[in-house]
């Protein structure tokens, strides 16, 4: 163990070894909510996950690589391995981002807030306080067909037009009003 810690303190390791303490105090801070995962990497060819992701990965694999390096090489060679870890590791994370990146979505989020302000159309024979099913139109074009509630005595019938007005997080339907367009 203390040849470990001997090569993980030596030249040309060291220069790793601290910047992997300083991600491991970002990783606490990131778990106890005091910062939060934002923006990515793209500026390093290492877009498209959160940059704290893509930076801990490479500086991780670059301290590992050093490590496997300072053992391997010696003399003056020693100088090349921080520059040769630093690339292998570049490359190694590029790679591993890959399949990470389909975790981490481009665009906009939506959700189903967005659809609150909308105009849609009543599908089911009839909507009521208990039970109703409308089709919204999203501003992309697509379509979908969502569960819906009437207030007071408000009864829609197939095909009129309703404004939803609210989303019920609890119950997981969109509260409608009646809606008339003006022609």
């Amino acid at each position: 163990m203390t040849e470990f810690f001997n090569t993980a303190l030596s030249f040309p390791t060291v220069i790793f070894t601290f910047v992997l303490v300083v991600v491991i105090g970002y990783w606490v801070a990131v778990i106890t909510g005091l910062l939060e995962l934002e923006d990515d990497a793209a500026w390093l060819g290492l877009g498209g996950v959160p940059a704290g992701i893509a930076l801990s990965l490479l500086i991780a694999l670059a301290w590992l690589l050093c490590l496997i390096g300072s053992v391997v090489a010696s003399g003056g060679l020693l100088i090349a391995v921080p520059f040769a870890a630093l690339g292998g590791a570049w490359l190694v994370t590029r790679g591993l981002l890959v399949p990470l990146r389909r975790l981490f979505p481009e665009g906009d989020r939506h959700s189903r807030g967005d659809f609150v302000g909308q105009m849609c159309v009543i599908r089911t024979g009839t909507a009521t306080p208990d039970f109703g099913q409308a089709e919204i139109t999203a501003a992309d074009g697509s379509s979908a067909i969502v569960q819906v509630r009437t207030t007071g005595q408000d009864r829609l019938a197939r095909g009129e037009n309703a404004l939803i007005f609210e989303y019920d997080k609890d119950g997981e339907f969109f509260w409608v009003m009646p809606y008339e367009s003006e022609h």
